[in-house]
């Protein structure tokens, strides 16, 4: 059994399951080892929060391939939360999305999506996102699925379309990356319930939504449209800047570090570190 088989095996499962669950939206190796301590059922980690972690930049598909692995690498090294991986575009052409297949494969991750979307910003397009052809996006999802090995990593087909181009074109996408084997559909833009129920008939692999809609009630109902992973938003990054923010700017103020609320209580800190682990080692080794 290889290392990573487990966690491919659980996120395997919840997609194959009748329920859907809002992923932790992780960015570290620290914050998905709380997301798993907590309960969350698979972790999320997303290219934008890759860019803000590594780089500490925005999200302008400025962050490189190797970049992106090696932080997906230390967070699966650190946790045995399954984690679900936004790849963008695949870094390039369909050729470098067999790359990045390879190179998160070997990471640990349990799913990854790619999508159809035209990264990076093409010149002249004033900041309005627009699509990849149809015969393309179907290149990439093809070569994705060529590209993995037998390891029970799962590929998502995402698109854009809902929020682009509407309903009947995100159904003639969704249909067209079922086709060319992708495990799961990855919606992004579904702005509604009627909208959904408009997609999701026509779809016969699990769905994954980049939001909820605005009107959709609870978990349950997702469900029953075949959703079985719903993000909610990457809002633990922001208020990770918000604390680091505040706290620095309170000791710069004068505020004596004895004065300062909100920090992590030893214990957390004692299980978010693994410090019993290594305090074993230690004894053990030292």
């Amino acid at each position: 059994m290889g290392r990573w088989d487990a966690r491919r095996a659980a996120y395997r499962e919840v997609m194959a399951g009748s329920a859907c669950v809002h992923p932790g939206s992780v960015f570290d190796p620290m914050s998905a080892r709380i997301a798993q301590d907590i309960g969350f059922e698979v972790g999320m980690f997303a290219g934008s929060t890759a860019s803000l972690t590594v780089l500490g930049a925005p999200d302008y598909i400025v962050l490189t391939l190797t970049e992106f692995a090696d932080q997906c690498h230390r967070i699966c090294r650190a946790c045995e939360l399954p984690l679900m991986v936004d790849a963008d575009h695949g870094y390039g052409n369909a050729l470098n999305v067999m790359r990045t297949v390879e190179e998160l494969e070997a990471a640990g991750i349990g799913a990854m999506s790619v999508e159809d979307t035209d990264l990076p910003q093409p010149y002249g397009t004033g900041g309005k996102a627009r699509m990849l052809s149809l015969e393309e996006g179907v290149g990439k999802m093809r070569a994705a699925v060529q590209a993995r090995g037998e390891t029970g990593l799962m590929i998502a087909g995402r698109t854009s379309a809902p929020a682009i181009a509407g309903v009947e074109e995100a159904v003639r996408r969704a249909k067209a990356y079922e086709a060319s084997g992708v495990d799961a559909i990855f919606l992004v833009g579904v702005k509604s319930m009627d909208e959904l129920r408009a997609i999701a008939p026509e779809i016969t692999k699990p769905i994954i939504l980049g939001s909820p809609p605005t009107d959709y009630g609870d978990r349950a109902a997702l469900a029953k449209l075949g959703v079985r992973v719903c993000l909610q938003g990457h809002q633990p990054i922001r208020a990770a800047v918000k604390a680091i923010h505040d706290t620095l700017k309170a000791l710069r103020d004068g505020t004596r570090p004895s004065e300062l609320t909100g920090l992590a209580s030893g214990d957390l800190m004692e299980v978010a570190t693994r410090q019993s682990r290594y305090d074993k080692a230690r004894e053990d080794y030292l």
